[in-house]
């Protein structure tokens, strides 16, 4: 499941868009998997990505276990195509927890900025067309964190399984 995720060394090493939000990051997370799509196809679906947008895709298999009402869509929804840096897009874990758009370059780049108490984060997403569809990269980074240990174990873990089910349902939609 986790392979499926793994970016390679060389998507680790890379200097991705969004990087300079949390220059100092205490906690960096690379996930990385291959959508059988060019990117022009895939961009809608990572722009209408979000809470009270069209969720976060999870695979059938896995949705069924989720109330109706929060499930992601299942189609290209055209109100949620238009993306300009300064958009504030709600993040689940309170009333308060959003993501503000940081800066867009369609279809390649998708950058998002927030803050969690004293903690900065950036999350960028970057799609680029290789011989198997398109590679979608996922980076999330996090400074400064008060416990790295916890963010680097639990919260990885979080993050793996949040962004495995991401990448499986965005295959089955795209």
């Amino acid at each position: 499941m986790f392979a499926s995720i793994t970016p390679t060394a060389n998507e680790i090493a890379a200097t991705r868009n969004g990087d300079y939000i949390v220059a100092r990051a205490d906690v960096v997370m690379d996930r990385a998997f291959t959508v059988d799509a060019t990117p022009v196809e895939v961009w809608p679906w990572l722009t209408q990505l979000g809470k009270g947008r069209a969720g976060w895709y999870l695979p059938r298999s896995v949705e069924r276990f989720v109330p109706r009402s929060r499930r992601a869509i299942r189609h290209v929804e055209p109100q949620f195509q238009e993306l300009a840096m300064g958009d504030v897009i709600p993040d689940y874990g309170g009333p308060h927890e959003t993501f503000t758009v940081a800066s867009v370059d369609a279809p390649h780049s998708l950058v998002y900025r927030s803050h969690r108490g004293r903690t900065a984060v950036s999350w960028s997403i970057t799609s680029t067309e290789d011989a198997d569809g398109t590679r979608i990269h996922l980076r999330l980074r996090l400074g400064p964190v008060r416990h790295t240990i916890i963010a680097r174990t639990a919260g990885d873990l979080v993050d793996a399984l949040t962004i495995a089910g991401m990448a499986a349902g965005l295959r089955e939609r795209v």
